[in-house]
Parts: structure tokens; sequence; C-alpha cells
């Protein structure tokens, strides 16, 4: 009896062990529940932007970082200003498809040092370090330029007019970075529209955690 029992239970899990059964289907991980991809120009050529589609995929060990120094890492506020609209990946995916479309917009890439270099930056992204835009360590006539050459504003002697500006889209690192908050109150104090300001406070954190394509900066 206890023989029986015994053969039993093993031709049971050899069965078991030899059938597989049929092999699970791939999720997809889309963007949203309607949208897989988009598409976007960076630097003239098209770029499809879409998540990791590997549902394994772990984020990347330089945002793994709970607990950073506090100053400088400190955490931003929802809002930085008055007028300045506060956004997340789905508008800045919009933003970036109108720029491919021709619209007046400027997705702006803040960070310095090797940041860019080490985690990549978003597709259709331009790359100015915080620096570049703040007179303490940028030549004035050099953020002239970067206002009249790149963001599409005019001068006439000392007086800015804003009124043909390209909206800026302006993020960093995440939620604990101040670098594009402190290029949003820079361009804020020499008059820039609010209104033509967007700042994405996940950055490249929240970006990243999605999964979603980054490229190699230029």
């Amino acid at each position: 009896m206890w023989l029986h029992a015994r053969r039993r239970a093993l031709i049971l899990a050899m069965a078991c062990l030899a059938w597989t059964g049929p092999a699970p289907a791939e999720e997809e991980v889309g963007i949203t529940a309607t949208i897989q991809s988009v598409q976007v120009l960076h630097q003239g050529r098209p770029v499809r932007i879409e998540r990791n589609p590997d549902t394994f995929n772990m984020i990347d060990p330089d945002y793994a970082l709970t607990s950073r120094p506090c100053p400088p890492f400190c955490i931003q506020p929802m809002h930085l200003a008055p007028g300045v609209e506060t956004i997340a990946e789905l508008e800045v995916l919009d933003y970036l498809q109108q720029a491919s479309r021709g619209g007046s917009i400027t997705l702006v890439d803040s960070r310095d040092g090797d940041w860019p270099r080490r985690s990549g930056i978003i597709p259709g992204a331009v790359s100015i370090p915080w620096q570049e835009l703040h007179p303490a360590h940028t030549d004035p006539e050099r953020i002239a330029d970067t206002l009249v050459l790149r963001f599409g504003a005019a001068r006439v002697g000392n007086v800015w007019n804003f009124e043909n500006a390209r909206t800026l889209v302006l993020y960093c690192n995440g939620s604990w970075c101040g670098q594009s908050p402190t290029n949003i109150k820079q361009l804020l104090s020499m008059g820039y529209p609010a209104h033509k300001l967007k700042w994405y406070r996940g950055g490249m954190q929240d970006w990243k955690g999605l999964g979603l394509t980054t490229v190699a900066p230029d």
C-alpha cells in the first residue's frame, strides 16, 4: 500500500515536471491604455519614445537613492511661481509632439556635470546646464545670446521683448533637484513670461522610473 502510494506520487510529480504548459503571453507596456509610443524629432531626426518592454526592468542605480543631502538636494514645491505650470510626462510628450510639428517650444535639460552623459536626456531636449543662464556663473552677454539665438527673445538696448519667445519646458533630475527651478526663477527675474515657462518637476527621476526612452546628448 505504502509502495503503491509512493509510486503514484512519483509518477504525478514527474508528469508535472514534464508539462510546462503554454508559454505566458507577453505583456504590453504602453504609455497609456491607447498610446504605445510617441514619435518626436531630436536634432532633426525621428526618435520613438516608448516604455521599456521588459516588465522586470529596474531603475538606474543613479536614481535609486532616497536620501540625498539637503541642502542642496532638497524637495521642491509643486508650484514654483505664479503662472508657471507644473507638468508631468504626458504633457511633456504633448509639448514634444508640438515642437516636432514646428511649434515654438524648446525642452531644456538643465543638468550640469556628467549627468546627461551618464543617464541620457529626453529625446527632443537640448542640454543647457543651469549655470549658462545664471549671471553668477556666466557672462551676461552669453546669457543674452542664449535668450536671443536659442529662445527667440529680442532685445533693444537693455529692454527685453519676449513676445515671440519660445515656450520653454525645463527639467533636471527630479523633485529633489534645484537646477531647473533655479533657471526658471532666473528667467522670471529677467522678465520671461511665466505662462511661457513649464516645469517638469519629476524630471529624469520619474522619466527613468517609468522606463521611458532616453538618448545620448550631442
